[in-house]
């Protein structure tokens, strides 16, 4: 498989990263948020990272965020549920792109 392949399948298991506030606090501490295809597995997303960023990670947290009841009028719906990965830096690491949120 060719190197671009290989850097397109990590693009494809990382959604986006997720910026709000509290993640943003938790750049401080090495945490970095991101959304992640729901198959992905902790190794899956410790390689991405690893190989997207070039940095060295530390541990790797992975949860389900549940959908939320929301209504629009007479409407009811829910939002939809999504895999949400916090992701801990080896010390002396950073990831640059998101060190200008802070």
């Amino acid at each position: 498989m060719s190197s671009s392949n290989m850097m397109s399948r990590y693009h494809d298991l990382m959604i986006r990263p997720v910026l709000t506030e509290k993640a943003t606090m938790n750049m401080e501490e090495r945490k970095y948020t991101f959304e992640v295809v729901k198959e992905a597995t902790k190794p899956m997303i410790r390689e991405a990272i690893e190989r997207l960023y070039k940095v060295r990670v530390e541990s790797v947290k992975t949860l389900t965020v549940k959908p939320k009841p929301k209504r629009r009028g007479v409407f009811v719906g829910k939002t939809r549920s999504w895999k949400k990965a916090i992701v801990k830096l080896v010390e002396g690491y950073t990831i640059p792109e998101f060190e200008n949120l802070r």
